[in-house]
């Protein structure tokens, strides 16, 4: 599997939602719709595999987007200035190839050039996902909160990025 970074197009979305909703409940479940709302607004928008055939996905917004997400919300009333990843997804058959973090890479570099401070993400701490919140340490996120949302417990993380 090549482990080119493209930018998500219309094509991927049918495959996106697939992929996405294969994950729940470490992620939301998402329509067709969703993601082309996320295509309008997102400042990053980033896919791993061929058109119609993504085997990854990362979608990330800076602060001021309209966007109804309490936890999205939270880093806003927390931070003058992020770059909020809002999920990121590999295919159950592409785990453990290093997906993630050649997105978090491709995340990393892109706060650098909008000059944003800091990366922002969570992780639910129930239901566990312990895989994740180790991901995201090894990566350099520190936990800076929690919160309820709904029926899941969050462990809300940043990394702050070299100037």
């Amino acid at each position: 599997m090549t482990q080119d970074i493209r930018d998500a197009e219309p094509g991927d979305y049918e495959a996106l939602v697939l992929l996405n909703n294969a994950a729940v409940p470490a992620v939301n479940a998402l329509t067709v719709a969703d993601f082309a709302d996320f295509a309008a607004q997102a400042d990053l928008f980033r896919v791993v595999g061929p058109l119609g055939d993504p085997q990854a996905v990362l979608i990330a917004l800076r602060q001021g987007r309209v966007y109804d997400s309490l936890n999205y919300r939270w880093f806003e009333r927390t931070y003058d200035s992020f770059l909020y990843v809002d999920r990121v997804v590999v295919s159950e058959s592409q785990r453990g190839k290093g997906l993630g973090a050649v997105l978090y890479e491709d995340f990393a570099g892109a706060g650098r050039r909008l000059g944003v401070p800091r990366l922002t993400c969570e992780v639910n701490l129930d239901p566990p996902n312990p895989g994740s919140v180790r991901f995201h340490e090894r990566l350099g996120f520190r936990p800076v909160g929690t919160q309820q949302v709904g029926s899941k417990q969050v462990q809300l993380m940043a990394r702050e990025l070299a100037t």
